[in-house]
This record gives C-alpha cells, structure tokens and sequence, in this order.
C-alpha cells in the first residue's frame, strides 16, 4: 500500500515537473502536479487508502522539512533584521488583504447558500 501510495506522489510530481518544463515556467513543478493530484482526487471523489497511508506516513516528517527555512532565517538574521519594517508592512498589508478577501468570499458563500436553500 505504501509503495503504490508513493508512486501516485511520484507520478504526479513528475507530471507536474514536465509541465513545468514544457509550458508553466512560472509555477513550480511540484505545485502543478499538487493540483493535478486534486483534480484527479475530485474527478475520482475519494482519497483512495494507498493514498492515504502514504501521506500519512510522510506527515510524521514534516518537522524535518521545516529545519531548513528555520536555518535560511537564522543564517539571514542580519538581512531580516536591516529589512525589519519593510517585512513587517508587508506581511500587515498582505494580512489585511487577505481578511478582507476571506470575508468578502465568506459573504458571497453565505449569500450563495441562502439562494440554494430558497430555491429547494
């Protein structure tokens, strides 16, 4: 289970990397081939226990994937440190855009529900 769980990750990654190469060089590879997992996983509309018992198997790993950004920061702690306000307006607007987008989403979401209940 494990091992066909892996391959579909693989598979997918590998697709998406190949898109990346021959038409979406903006995005990164693993990223397309993220979406494309969704996508299949949506059209399919189930997980699938290979699936499952893979991702589930790499989640105990996370932490480990995490050291590496935790050490670029403390590597350029110097460079944050010089750049402090301007990541700190950054991150603040990008904060407040980003509500104000999940709640002006959340209300037409909320709008859309309504209507379907009323029609049913």
């Amino acid at each position: 289970m494990l091992l066909r769980g892996l391959t579909w990750l693989v598979l997918f990654q590998m697709l998406g990397t190949a898109l990346n190469v021959l038409f979406l060089s903006m995005l990164p590879g693993p990223i397309i081939g993220l979406v494309l997992l969704f996508l299949f996983m949506l059209a399919r509309g189930e997980v699938g226990e290979p699936l499952s018992v893979a991702a589930s198997s790499l989640l105990r790993y996370l932490p480990l994937i995490l050291v590496v950004p935790a050490v670029g920061v403390m590597v350029y702690a110097r460079e944050i440190a010089a750049d402090f306000w301007a990541i700190v307006g950054a991150l603040g607007l990008s904060l407040v855009i980003s509500l104000c987008f999940a709640g002006w989403l959340m209300e037409k979401l909320i709008r859309r529900q309504g209507r379907a209940r009323e029609d049913a």
